[in-house]
């Protein structure tokens, strides 16, 4: 169901749906998928949300991410979401850390990862989520982060140090 969401509980059990622009963001938790892309240079594909997004925008953060709604799994979730926002198909992603966040949003995400060489201009941005994306050094992405952390969603910090300490 388009824009219908998954509320869950504490444990990520499903406990409801709610329609995208009605949820509590202060009381409801929902189930989100992102993807990260590396490539064999050891880089990270970051996307930049588009500047007319109600949530985050403007903000760097994860190469492809979603809510899931009703009927999706986290899996086929992040399967769309990585097709629709940034035209990647034909990979297989690799299931890695499921995270509970609390602030700004309460939300579990499952993360999921993939080795793709592709150059930046052969990703296609989907006009309504991303502005771009940018291949960057796993090191100068942590250094920018730590430096400049409004520049990124609020997941990065905990999710780089999750995934790479």
């Amino acid at each position: 169901m388009k824009d219908v969401c998954q509320i869950v509980d504490d444990q990520d059990n499903v406990i409801g749906s709610k329609l995208r622009k009605e949820i509590d963001y202060a009381h409801d938790r929902y189930r989100a998928s992102g993807l990260w892309v590396t490539n064999s240079a050891g880089q990270i594909l970051i996307a930049q949300r588009l500047m007319t997004k109600d949530k985050d925008p403007g903000k760097w953060g994860p190469a492809a991410a979603g809510t899931l709604e009703v009927g999706e799994t986290y899996e086929s979730n992040i399967y769309k979401e990585a097709e629709e926002e940034i035209g990647l198909t034909g990979y297989t992603f690799t299931p890695s850390l499921k995270m509970r966040f609390d602030t700004p949003r309460m939300y579990f995400v499952q993360w999921f990862t993939v080795v793709c060489d592709k150059p930046e201009d052969e990703f296609i941005s989907q006009p309504s989520e991303v502005e771009r994306v940018r291949w960057i050094d796993r090191e100068e992405l942590i250094q920018d982060v730590r430096a400049n952390p409004d520049k990124y969603v609020a997941s990065i910090p905990r999710v780089l140090n999750e995934l790479y300490s």
